[in-house]
């Protein structure tokens, strides 16, 4: 951890405010960031004593259309699929770290350590027994090479053949990635965005939909809501 050789696919981000509301939040930035403003004034917005809150933030790989992670890739290992997905060729991966240096939204991580058949790493993965509990729709990767969140293309694509099998078209809710079936509160939503009456497309023409850092230009697939306090007691 010291050394940054943490290795997760999706991080959980915090932001504190001590400001009843957003805009007033915003309002205190404005008069911060503008001309003339003493030291003082910076050091009171960092202090939330009055009324701590926080919100929660889950980042991962947001699978951009314009993903800057692919132009520079020199052997094309990560690359953007039919589906909107952004790929990732591990056996392709020859760890030049590039896409990491160039993602703005950090998250992408590079595997340090090799995990099966290691005795450093004895995850009960070092013996045939062991490893059966691996799921083997998903690739073992070794070290040297770059890690990130795949929206579980495995799930996806199983989704996909099981409908295709029975003849019948894709329901909806019936694709799940392993973050958003975990999640008891639903915060976390997945689906097929193009078609118009599933749930997701409907989140997304919410007017609190937002892209991280929607500046950037990368147009991502993963979209997020403000978040909504109710503090009126009834």
């Amino acid at each position: 951890m010291r050394r940054s050789r943490d290795m997760h696919w999706l991080r959980i981000d915090r932001y504190y405010s001590s400001e009843e509301s957003f805009s007033a939040d915003a309002d205190k930035k404005e008069n911060i960031s503008g001309l003339g403003s003493s030291l003082s004034e910076f050091a009171e917005m960092e202090v939330a004593a009055d009324n701590p809150q926080v919100a929660f933030q889950p980042v991962m790989c947001q699978h951009c259309n314009h993903a800057p992670c692919e132009t520079v890739c020199p052997v094309a290992a990560t690359s953007h699929g039919r589906q909107g997905q952004n790929h990732m060729a591990y056996n392709r991966c020859v760890g030049t770290r590039y896409c990491a240096n160039n993602c703005p939204y950090k998250v992408r991580r590079f595997n340090w350590f090799l995990y099966a058949e290691n005795e450093e790493f004895d995850y009960h993965m070092n013996n045939d027994l062991g490893r059966m509990v691996l799921n083997p729709d998903v690739v073992v990767r070794s070290r040297g090479v770059m890690e990130k969140c795949s929206m579980c293309i495995q799930m996806t694509q199983k989704t996909i053949l099981d409908a295709k099998r029975d003849g019948r078209v894709i329901k909806d809710g019936e694709f799940k990635t392993a973050c958003s079936a975990a999640c008891e509160t639903g915060a976390i939503q997945f689906g097929d965005i193009n078609d118009e009456h599933s749930a997701v497309a409907t989140l997304k023409e919410d007017d609190r939909m937002y892209h991280l850092l929607e500046a950037v230009g990368t147009k991502p697939n993963v979209f997020y809501q403000a978040k909504v306090r109710n503090t009126n007691e009834a």
